[in-house]
């Protein structure tokens, strides 16, 4: 219940695509088509309202090295790229990998859940080393889908700043019916053409397939990128990859309502567990992405000796919040893409730990 992917079956026209491909037998370079690029326009258009310009798009081998090109491009050594805390732990080796500092300007967290400290945010964006912010929308570990008055506030203040937006969306998918994804890209015509990065591998289960898309409307700042991913020697995709995108995109969008469905439903019945044999173990109000923040404060161990604990103690692996920035601390974070009788299992055993300490 710890690395961010899902125990269910990828979907059926999915997997039916793959094995007709491996049937083929031939596994050369990939040339990939223009019903690729259609693909994803049309899947943005009609699920979230999202007109992409198939010039746009610059495709790679995952969300992680799209960050890490977008960085290289946009930055020299020695800059500053600013992120939320805490946040996908990714976001820092990006960064640091890069030649670049780290600056965070931390969530805030409060009745559980988390929101943006605007007058920090403005703060640490008028440095003028800070060249680029990492959002992270919907956000990994904080479980909040921002809102569209959130995003155009954090537009307006990096525009102030001459701060460049990139935005990590890889979760867009999964956001639970009240609630609503808005791509960052909603705000073109006031904010110079921010980068998003978006992926179908967290929504369909495909993350071992690694694609990824960037999505860009500036031609010059494509052009850097695209020269950043062929210098990070990520600028090939696999043939399953492209082909499990397009049946996802094209096929599959009623098994994708299925799925968030049930994991919304997963929250529930955690939510629920933790209010009757856990109280003392608050966890976040989630709103998308199937990763539950839970506040593990009361039994004061770290959340890296926690991490090692519940593996050797009660055969339970959680992410330690640690590792998503210092802010983490005393945190743990489950992963409940799983079936219910994992889950239901999974709780068991930490309550258990719990009582036996």
């Amino acid at each position: 219940m710890w690395v961010a992917d899902m125990d269910f079956r990828t979907a059926p026209a999915i997997v039916n695509a793959l094995r007709r491909r491996v049937e083929h037998g031939i596994f050369g370079y990939t040339r990939v088509p223009n019903s690729y690029y259609e693909a994803v326009t049309d899947w943005f258009a009609r699920r979230h309202s999202w007109t992409i310009d198939c010039t746009w798009i610059i495709y790679t081998s995952g969300v992680v090295p799209a960050i890490s090109a977008v960085i290289k491009a946009l930055t020299v050594p020695g800059d500053k790229v600013l992120v939320q805390t805490p946040v996908y732990n990714c976001f820092f080796s990006s960064i640091c990998n890069n030649g670049c500092e780290m600056v965070s300007s931390p969530l805030i967290f409060a009745s559980n859940t988390f929101t943006i400290d605007y007058e920090d945010l403005e703060c640490k964006t008028a440095d003028p080393k800070v060249k680029v912010m990492l959002l992270c929308n919907p956000h990994n570990p904080a479980g909040r889908v921002w809102k569209r008055e959130e995003l155009v506030r954090i537009g307006e203040i990096c525009i102030r700043h001459d701060v460049m937006v990139v935005s990590d969306e890889i979760h867009c998918e999964l956001v639970f019916p009240e609630y609503r994804y808005t791509p960052f890209c909603f705000h073109l015509r006031k904010f110079p053409s921010p980068f998003v990065c978006i992926s179908p591998s967290k929504a369909f289960n495909i993350a071992g397939l690694q694609i990824a898309n960037i999505i860009c409307a500036d031609a010059d700042r494509r052009a850097k990128i695209d020269r950043a991913i062929n210098d990070n020697e990520v600028c090939d995709v696999n043939p399953f990859g492209v082909i499990a995108t397009q049946v996802a995109y094209n096929e599959e969008e009623e098994w994708l309502n299925q799925l968030i469905k049930y994991l919304q439903a997963n929250f529930l019945y955690m939510q629920e567990f933790c209010r009757e044999h856990l109280p003392e173990f608050p966890i976040t109000a989630l709103e998308g992405t199937y990763l539950v923040w839970m506040d593990c404060h009361r039994l004061g161990i770290h959340s890296q000796e926690l991490e090692q604990r519940l593996v050797n103690e009660a055969g339970l692996w959680l992410n330690a919040g640690a590792m998503y920035g210092t802010e983490g601390k005393g945190f743990m974070r489950w992963n409940i893409a799983c079936p219910r009788t994992t889950l239901a299992e999974g709780l068991k055993r930490f309550a258990g730990f719990v009582r036996n300490l």
